[in-house]
């Protein structure tokens, strides 16, 4: 009999964690078994014809949000070119109304609610070798003709059940993110989230977890996202992790861990101001900080905790920390997401991240969505569309307030412009919000643009909004494109001076220079030097001003290095080092 597990990711660099516990899980059918993963970004017909070429007897779907409109149509599509297959759903997008869905999409013969390991394990020995009977399987719900069945709820495996999903190697998911797992659960409650369904965390026991946390440093992976709702619920369990894979750092190997930064203590904090930089990236949820908004929510954050941890950790200046917003939360009006955006803008964060509330299938917000009045989206992701406090006006405007800071913050692109223009306006969200309303009256927002361009339209605005005579802007400008890329194409604005075309030849040649400032070239030739590196002179002390950024910023010219194999970890700059020619 042909199994065959389908995923269907958000993106490319996406890993499906889910299909390969199901696949690990079920060794005793291996020989049955075959996975296969897709993108949403994939041609429908393209994965319905790949599914079909496979000819599975039992067509298996994981799905979530992003995928689960894709698949009510693939079931329908594949059951009319094959309708002797089985089609078996789970996931958290069919765990909560299976029935409602299979009433509605006939053409699905079994729904998994919940935890799917052991169910699916129960499932193969019904279909494959027919010793168990459907209707005695945890955790289901069928059809047999035509009634639908309801069994018993499955009981939680224990974690340390769970096999490890990367024991062949990691060939096949080079380039891919790797998920991994070492909890379950979470001791919070917040209402917009499946986490609060379930009571209390389970955990893999310390030293498998360590075990397999060898093999990805053995391997040398790019990068392990670890998918527990709240990391470091557990000191002692989040604790001996980060210590065990600081002990045995590769050097290469980046971990993403979400926490909730209230519950570090100044002995954690401490020990993470030591990690080498880049090892750890710290995904913190603050959502915001309307005291009403944090209470409706029923979410526990101190945010002056919060603040102090944040900061501390910034201080270390090794740890990238990426900070969430949720904007559409009960009690939260336009205003309010403001002053949660300051909030949380203030404590420079390499990444701030603007979402929008979705309300998902049995979350306590589902079940409040009238009592707070929230009108969302009928298909997934089910966006909130207003609410009782924000109209549907202010979400279009926090909708391109979003693209403004995906473009100018967290790409990192426009750091020290950014950092100018910021002292122009009263708050950093005022600024973004200027930004908006500045791309949607000019039309920016209807196509993609380069990088160029963008350094463009950032100068255009600050000359057209804020100070048309201001030379400075276009110096740090060109500071902000240096620091990303040795540039090639320049944009109309940016004025090239050969004045020191030879000076700067003549430091390449200079083998005094290359010892102090490029000693990892000192093997190059200085044609090949220039190419790795970048010398550009300008007329204001620009180096000075971004360490400290003290106006007014001083006007003497100075000859900028900049090296393209020694970047920032946090926003990839390149080293730059003031050199006299």
């Amino acid at each position: 009999m042909n199994i065959l597990l389908v995923g269907i990711n958000a993106k490319f660099i996406h890993s499906n964690l889910a299909i390969r516990y199901l696949e690990k899980y079920c060794r005793d059918y291996k020989d049955n078994i075959e996975t296969v993963e897709f993108t949403i970004n994939n041609q429908y017909d393209f994965i319905l014809q790949e599914i079909y070429k496979k000819k599975p007897d039992i067509l298996s779907i994981s799905c979530y949000i992003w995928n689960i409109e894709i698949v009510k149509s693939l079931v329908r599509d594949f059951k009319k070119i094959s309708p002797e297959t089985t089609i078996i759903l789970g996931g958290p997008e069919v765990s909560y109304d299976s029935m409602e869905l299979m009433e509605k999409y006939k053409e699905i013969d079994v729904a998994i609610v919940g935890e799917g390991e052991e169910t699916f394990n129960e499932l193969m020995k019904h279909y494959v070798d027919g010793l168990s009977t459907i209707n005695m399987i945890d955790g289901i719900i069928y059809r047999e003709g035509n009634k639908i069945y309801r069994n018993t709820q499955r009981k939680p495996l224990g974690l340390d059940q769970l096999p490890f999903v990367y024991d062949e190697g990691f060939g096949a998911l080079e380039n891919k993110i790797i998920y991994y797992e070492s909890s379950r659960g979470c001791p919070f409650n917040c209402q917009y989230c499946l986490s609060s369904i379930e009571k209390g965390v389970r955990l893999r026991s310390l030293p498998i977890v360590l075990k397999e946390l060898q093999c990805f440093l053995d391997a040398g992976v790019v990068q392990v996202k670890f998918v527990d709702r709240t990391f470091n619920c557990n000191k002692k369990h989040a604790l001996g992790i980060w210590k065990y894979l600081h002990e045995h750092d590769n050097g290469y190997t980046n971990f993403h861990f979400e926490i909730s930064g209230d519950l570090l203590d100044d002995e954690t904090i401490d020990f993470l101001s030591r990690v080498r930089p880049g090892l750890f990236q710290l995904e913190v949820g603050v959502q915001s900080t309307n005291e009403v908004t944090i209470s409706n929510i029923k979410r526990k954050t101190n945010f002056e905790r919060l603040s102090n941890v944040v900061s501390k950790i910034n201080k270390g200046n090794n740890i990238h920390q990426h900070l969430d917003l949720i904007a559409g939360l009960p009690g939260e009006d336009y205003d309010s997401f403001g002053k949660s955006f300051n909030d949380v803008y203030n404590l420079q964060p390499h990444q701030l991240q603007l979402g929008f509330l979705k309300i998902l299938k049995g979350s306590g917000l589902k079940k409040d969505a009238d009592r707070y009045d929230i009108l969302y989206k009928d298909k997934a992701p089910y966006e909130v569309l207003r609410t009782k406090e924000l109209t549907y006006d202010d979400i279009l405007k926090l909708k391109m307030i979003e693209e403004m800071v995906e473009i100018y913050y967290n790409s990192g692109n426009f750091y020290f412009a950014i950092k100018y223009i910021e002292r122009s306006f009263e708050t950093p969200f005022s600024l973004y919000e200027s930004l908006a309303k500045y791309w949607l009256k000019n039309n920016y927002h209807e196509v993609n643009h380069n990088k160029i361009k963008l350094y463009t339209i950032l100068l255009e605005f600050y000359h057209d909004i804020i100070e048309k005579d201001d030379v400075n802007i276009k110096h740090i400008l060109r500071f902000d494109m240096y620091l990303q890329e040795k540039v090639k194409k320049f944009p109309y604005w940016l004025e090239r001076n050969d004045n020191h075309k030879e000076d700067i030849i003549d430091f390449y040649k200079n083998e005094e220079n290359i010892i102090k400032f490029l000693p990892n070239y000192k093997d190059y030739t200085s044609k090949q030097i220039s190419r790795m590196a970048h010398l550009e002179i300008f007329p204001i002390n620009i180096i000075k001003w971004a360490d400290d950024f003290v106006e007014p910023i001083e006007h003497r010219e100075i000859a900028v290095l900049f090296d393209y194999h020694d970047r920032d970890i946090f926003r990839n700059n390149a080293k730059y080092v003031q050199v006299i020619i």
